[in-house]
């Protein structure tokens, strides 16, 4: 391979790696606020010492987690300059000051109130605590929105001018608000949800089944089922409105999902089938008639462009429709079993100590990392269905990378893949021995009148 499709692969492997700890904090803090919502209005009851347990075990997690996002994300950044000097060159007046709102915002307020949220329990009053883990929450949220801003301005360029081949800005709250970003960042976010969610479900389940629940376990696994079956529905409902803003501004990615070779009236919709590029067509298609029409237009009649529109400027079909129909098959998933397990646990409202079914549980198990796949899958589509553009329509993916040997980028991208491999089952590993060892040091709090902070000794 040449030494763009191997920067290529490389910059995937390293976004693909990155993305998956984000995509668990950035709800993962706001179960937490939630945690510790709970712990201080039970305050005195029986159930406060479960709201604690929960709290103190998934805030382990989260700084795990959290600690790899940054790492990896450290990692990403530097390929802005080794592996694509074009992009920053090019687009660099735009995407630094985005990057920097993040840092300066998002990144900021998570590192000056981390600590406390980290280390403060038992320490600061509990009004303290729950507004330093607040405020974390809220810079999870402020860096996805900066990100995503950019990334949105990336698929959806406005405000905009270019001189000498170079991006400036002329209207930034265009760029920061344009076409695709409120789809964009509800869909992330609504992602996210289902992501942390299943995670605190999967790993909860896991719990019951090797006996090493706590009082806080099927606190823990009801809030996240409760949240994923309201969560889906509305992540569907996002998802339709975000297809119907790509049909708008990105026909060719549309195109490429639906495998629509030839721009058709009353399109059908591919459920399954085999897109041949070079013969332009789909091998072994499953559709239904005039569907694809229906869903994407909301008319059943309307014309959608095929990717004959756009020679030799559509993305490659087959990643894009497979990516799609893996995203989508993931969410039916997530629905289903979101679904059931919430009527199982309502059904048992009444029974808190009464044993969950096996099935049940070792389903959620299974389940315990789907919104990775969802997301990745996603990710393909967006990304890849930019291509061949990285400022759609308006910069080409080419003319960003640097022209390093392609025998220095395949090994660079080895030991980055192994690293990554690596990192990621000592990841998954670190967290079955939490899940499996959750105990919490006591006592909490300090006692009434007694100092959150130990004294020095007496001179």
């Amino acid at each position: 391979m040449d030494t763009f499709t191997l920067s290529r692969i490389q910059f995937a492997a390293n976004i693909s790696f990155h993305i998956l700890f984000p995509t668990i904090t950035i709800a993962l803090c706001w179960f937490l606020v939630f945690f510790r919502l709970r712990h201080s209005a039970t305050r005195g009851t029986p159930a406060a010492k479960g709201w604690e347990q929960s709290y103190y075990l998934w805030t382990k997690v989260f700084a795990l987690t959290f600690a790899l996002g940054v790492v990896s994300g450290i990692t990403m950044s530097f390929q802005f300059g080794t592996n694509w000097p074009g992009f920053m060159e090019h687009v660099g007046n735009i995407a630094g000051p985005l990057l920097g709102y993040e840092v300066l915002t998002a990144f900021f307020l998570e590192a000056t109130f981390l600590g406390i949220m980290l280390f403060g329990r038992g320490r600061v009053s509990e009004r303290v605590h729950l507004i330093a883990t607040l405020m974390v929450a809220l810079g999870t949220t402020l860096s996805a929105f900066w990100i995503l801003s950019l990334n949105s301005w990336m698929q959806t360029p406005v405000g905009y001018e270019i001189i000498d081949g170079r991006f400036h800005a002329v209207d930034w709250l265009a760029i920061v608000f344009n076409p695709s970003f409120p789809y964009r960042l509800g869909h992330k976010l609504l992602a996210s949800t289902l992501t942390a969610g299943f995670l605190i479900a999967g790993v909860s389940a896991w719990q019951l089944l090797k006996g090493a629940a706590t009082e806080g376990t099927r606190k823990a696994l009801r809030t996240a089922v409760t949240t994923v079956a309201i969560a889906i529905p509305l992540q569907i409902f996002m998802g339709d409105l975000h297809g119907l803003n790509t049909l708008q501004h990105q026909p060719a990615k549309i195109a490429a999902i639906e495998g629509l070779w030839h721009t058709e009236k009353g399109a059908a919709l591919t459920l399954f089938g085999v897109p041949n590029e070079k013969e332009g067509r789909t091998d072994y298609a499953l559709q239904i008639p005039k569907a694809a029409s229906l869903i994407l237009a909301h008319d059943i009649e309307a014309e959608l462009k095929g990717l004959n529109e756009f020679p030799g400027a559509h993305p490659p079909v087959a990643p894009v429709f497979w990516a799609f129909r893996v995203m989508v098959g993931m969410g039916m998933l997530m629905l289903a079993v979101a679904w059931t397990s919430a009527w199982v646990l309502y059904r048992r409202r009444q029974r808190a100590s009464a044993a969950l079914p096996r099935a049940l549980l070792v389903t959620l198990v299974g389940m315990t990392f789907s919104g990775w796949v969802a997301t990745l899958a996603g990710w393909y589509v967006t990304e890849i269905g930019r291509q061949p553009y990285l400022v759609y329509g308006l910069f080409k993916t080419a003319d960003a990378v640097a022209s390093h040997p392609a025998g220095m980028v395949a090994t660079t991208l080895a030991a980055y893949l192994a690293v990554y491999v690596l990192l990621l089952v000592a990841y998954i590993g670190v967290i079955k021995y939490m899940s499996e060892h959750a105990t919490m040091p006591v006592p909490a709090v300090p006692p009434p009148g007694q100092s959150p902070l130990p004294l020095p000794p007496a001179a």
